[in-house]
C-alpha cells in the first residue's frame, strides 16, 4: 500500500537530493547570466545607463565561477561526509567536520547571491527561490548532522557492553 506524497516524511538522503537539485538550478542560473539581458547599446539607450557596454560581463563571470565552485565544494563535503559510517569517535568527528563544511558552503552561497543582488541589476525576487532552497538545504544538513548523536550513543552503548563483558571475564 502506498502513502500519499503529502503524508510522507523526508527520505534519509533528502539533503543529498536537494543539494543536487539546487546545484543544477543554480548552475543553470549562472549559465543564463543571472537574467541580466541586453548589456549592449540597446540596454544603455533604454535605461540611460552610463556604464560602458559589457560592463557586467566581468562581474557575471566572477559570480558564476564563485557560485559553481561553492556548489562543487558543498557536494564534495556532502559526499565525503556521507561515505563515512562512523565506528569510532574519530570517524564521528571527521563526518561532523564534512557536514559542518557543507553548511558553511551553503552560508557562503547565500552571501554570494546577496552580494550579486547588491552590485548587479537583478531583482531580489529573482533570487528568492534559490535563497529559500539554500536555507532548506541548511536545515536538512543540520538535521543530518544531528543524527550523529544517535550514532555516538549507539557506539557508547556498544563500548559499555564490551567493557562490561571484559569485567565479567576477569
Amino acid at each position: 500500500m502506498s502513502v500519499l506524497k503529502n503524508r510522507r516524511g523526508l527520505s534519509k538522503l533528502e539533503f543529498y537530493h536537494n543539494a543536487r537539485r539546487m546545484r543544477k538550478e543554480l548552475t543553470m542560473l549562472t549559465l543564463r547570466d543571472f537574467g541580466v539581458h541586453s548589456r549592449g547599446a540597446a540596454f544603455k539607450a533604454a535605461t540611460g545607463s552610463q556604464q560602458p557596454e559589457g560592463f557586467y560581463d566581468e562581474l557575471i563571470a566572477e559570480f558564476s565561477r564563485n557560485i559553481r565552485n561553492l556548489l562543487r565544494d558543498m557536494m564534495r563535503n556532502i559526499t565525503a561526509g556521507n561515505t563515512i559510517y562512523p565506528v569510532n569517535e574519530a570517524e564521528i568527528q571527521e563526518r561532523r567536520h564534512y557536514q559542518t563544511a557543507a553548511i558553511i558552503n551553503c552560508e557562503q552561497l547565500l552571501q554570494e547571491l546577496l552580494y550579486c543582488e547588491d552590485v548587479m541589476p537583478v531583482k531580489a525576487s529573482k533570487f528568492m527561490p534559490y535563497i529559500d532552497q539554500i536555507e532548506f538545504e541548511i536545515k536538512l544538513l543540520k538535521g543530518w548532522r544531528k543524527a550523529n548523536k544517535k550514532i555516538e550513543e549507539l557506539l557508547d552503548e556498544r563500548k559499555a557492553k564490551k567493557e562490561g563483558r571484559e569485567q565479567e571475564s576477569i
